[in-house]
């Protein structure tokens, strides 16, 4: 039969026209790839076959999409001559190698890792705030193109800041993060769980993914030091917002901590502007904002957590206020306020999943 092909052949033929565009997902037994597969079901993403690519450890491992068993090959230089797609979250170093191969075999690349992001002539996107710069990617043309998705926490950010940003300029951006396990992939979950339950049983506390404890206890984001005493991930969101915005004159500066929380991050972010915008314009703005929901109570002290945006596609935003700190000052304009996402899904798979959407809808 056609499932029983479909196992065999480890490739699953979808529902859709065989003009779709045939997708690949290397990784896809991560925690990025599993997203990956979760989301192009639930909105049933357009495809004419789904190919699961993975290291040679992972290739046989069976896995389930839409009713079938679809089997996970190996990822080799010769994977990507029969697709269209390519969604990659398999690290840097996969991508650096196999990304280029994947392009110049006539696929578009969507990368979810740090490897292209900074490379200039790769855009690096967010498609609700800067789609129309893949105006000249064509997956039909079989001319192929890398894409960069932005890092996790930057997304999280610039998907609230951006509307505020194209309002009144942002002039100056401090953001300090608290990033779930998931963005250090499915291990240091894992590991988070099972750290919380040797802490509540009194049992010496595993530490295969980092040297600290996880479990009640919080620390500086993992990622190496620079020169300049910021770590990799905080330089990632100085460096990423300029180049979404194409706007180099904006100051930027993070703190980023990684908490013990599973799957969504949450940041602090204080604003100010370069014109006035009053807390309930800046409220009224967000409230338009695509991919943006409010939760912003203060008589009932409610605002986003992470929980609540855990496994949702929109980012939360709440406790949006003025910058008292800026005083009776008429020459300055501030904002102050708290975001959430989930960073396996805005974070990384669902951002790469509407870039693709973006570049289909351009074919219509």
């Amino acid at each position: 039969s056609r499932h029983a092909t479909a196992a065999r052949t480890a490739v699953v033929a979808a529902a859709g026209s065989a003009s779709d565009p045939r997708v690949a997902i290397v990784g896809a037994t991560g925690a990025v790839g599993q997203e990956f597969l979760s989301i192009i079901d639930e909105r049933q993403f357009p495809h004419s076959s789904l190919k699961l690519l993975a290291s040679k450890r992972s290739a046989g491992k069976k896995m389930k999409f839409q009713g079938e068993t679809v089997e996970v090959q190996e990822l080799t230089e010769d994977s990507f001559s029969d697709v269209d797609i390519a969604l990659f979250s398999a690290g840097g170093g996969i991508s650096k190698k196999f990304g280029p191969i994947a392009a110049d075999s006539g696929a578009v690349v969507i990368d979810n890792s740090s490897a292209f992001r900074m490379t200039e002539g790769i855009p690096l996107v967010i498609p609700e705030l800067n789609g129309d710069i893949l105006g000249d990617v064509d997956w039909k043309s079989r001319d192929g193109a890398i894409i960069a998705n932005p890092n996790c926490s930057t997304i999280i950010a610039l998907m609230a800041v951006t509307p505020l940003h194209k309002e009144a300029t942002v002039k100056r951006m401090v953001v300090s993060t608290y990033q779930a396990s998931s963005g250090a992939g499915q291990a240091a979950m894992d590991e988070l769980v099972q750290q919380t339950g040797e802490v509540l049983e009194g049992k010496a506390i595993t530490k295969n993914i980092w040297p600290i404890q996880y479990a009640f206890n919080l620390f500086s984001h993992n990622s190496d030091l620079e020169a300049n005493g910021y770590n990799e991930e905080e330089m990632k969101l100085v460096r990423e917002t300029r180049k979404i915005w194409n706007y180099n004159d904006v100051d930027i500066t993070a703190t980023c901590i990684r908490v013990p929380v599973m799957r969504a991050h949450a940041e602090s972010v204080n604003l100010e502007f370069e014109k006035p915008l009053p807390e309930d314009k800046a409220r009224e703005i967000l409230s338009k904002a695509p991919g943006i929901s409010i939760i912003d109570d203060r008589p009932n002290n409610t605002f986003p957590t992470p929980l609540d945006a855990s496994f949702q596609d929109d980012v939360f935003v709440g406790r949006i206020r003025d910058d008292v700190s800026l005083g009776e000052d008429k020459n300055r304009h501030g904002i102050d306020m708290f975001v959430c996402g989930d960073q396996i899904r805005k974070g990384a798979a669902l951002n790469a999943v509407q870039i693709a959407e973006f570049l289909l809808s351009k074919q219509n």
